[in-house]
C-alpha cells in the first residue's frame, strides 16, 4: 500500500525524526573523516551506522511513500567533497579498511566480494545527502521517498555490510582474536597449539597495534 505525503503540510514527526538521524549521521562521518580523534574512529562509526540503520528499518517497514510530483525535481549540483571524505576515511582506517562480504545472502553459492568501509561510508553519505537536499528545499515527501527507495536499493545493504565489518573488528579486538591477514597467523591451521598460546599472543599484538590506536581496548584492559 502506498502512502502519499503532501509537501503543503508541515513535516510530521516521522519525517523530522528520519531527517534528524540522517543529518546526524552525515555530520558524524564528516567529523570522523577529519581525523582529529583517530582513537575513537571505529567505535564512533559502529555507533552511528547502528543508529542510522534504525532509521532505515523504520523506512523499510513503512508503507510505500509516493511523492507529490511525478518526476523528481532537480536538487542542483552534488557536493564535490565525497572523494575527499572517502580518501580521508581510507587513510584513517588503514589497514582494517578492506573486508570480505557476501553481496546477497539469498543468492545460492554467492562468492564473497571485497569491500571497503571507506567506500561504504562515502556511498551512504552520497545517498543521504541527495534526500537531504529535497528535505531542506521543503520537499518532504520527495526526501522520504528517496531515502526509502535508496535504503531498499543501495544504502541499506551497504550500511549493513559496513556494520558487520565494524562489529567484527571490535569483537576481534575486544576478544583478543587475531585477524589472520593482519598478523600472519593462520587461525584454521592449529598452529597455535593445544593451549592457544600463540593465538592469544597474536591477539594481544593486534589489540595493541590496531585496536588501541582506533579506540578499542582489548578485554583485559578494563571496561569494555
Amino acid at each position: 500500500m502506498a502512502s502519499r505525503l503532501s509537501d503543503a503540510a508541515a513535516p510530521d514527526d516521522f519525517a523530522v525524526q528520519i531527517a534528524d538521524q540522517v543529518e546526524s549521521f552525515i555530520l558524524a562521518v564528516t567529523e570522523v573523516a577529519k581525523g582529529d580523534e583517530p582513537s575513537s574512529a571505529v567505535p564512533y562509526l559502529l555507533l552511528e551506522v547502528s543508529q542510522l540503520l534504525l532509521a532505515g528499518g523504520r523506512l523499510g517497514a513503512h508503507e510505500d511513500i509516493v511523492p507529490d510530483e511525478r518526476y523528481e525535481p532537480d536538487t542542483g549540483p552534488e557536493p564535490d567533497d565525497v572523494d575527499e571524505l572517502r580518501e580521508r576515511l581510507a587513510t584513517l582506517l588503514d589497514p582494517v579498511d578492506v573486508y570480505s562480504e557476501v553481496f546477497d545472502p539469498y543468492v545460492p553459492r554467492n562468492a564473497p566480494v571485497t569491500s571497503r568501509i571507506s567506500d561504504d561510508m562515502a556511498d551512504v553519505v552520497t545517498d543521504l545527502r541527495h534526500g537531504m537536499a529535497h528535505y531542506r528545499a521543503g520537499r518532504t515527501s520527495e526526501a522520504l521517498w528517496w531515502w526509502q527507495f535508496s535504503y531498499l536499493s543501495n544504502w541499506g545493504s551497504t550500511a549493513s555490510a559496513a556494520l558487520r565489518a565494524l562489529q567484527s573488528l571490535v569483537a576481534h579486538v575486544r576478544l583478543d582474536t587475531p585477524l589472520g591477514e593482519l598478523d600472519g597467523l593462520d587461525t584454521d591451521s592449529g598452529a597455535a597449539g593445544d593451549d592457544g598460546e600463540l593465538e592469544r599472543e597474536a591477539g594481544a599484538v593486534m589489540a595493541a597495534e590496531i585496536g588501541v590506536p582506533l579506540g578499542m581496548r582489548p578485554s583485559g584492559d578494563g571496561n569494555v
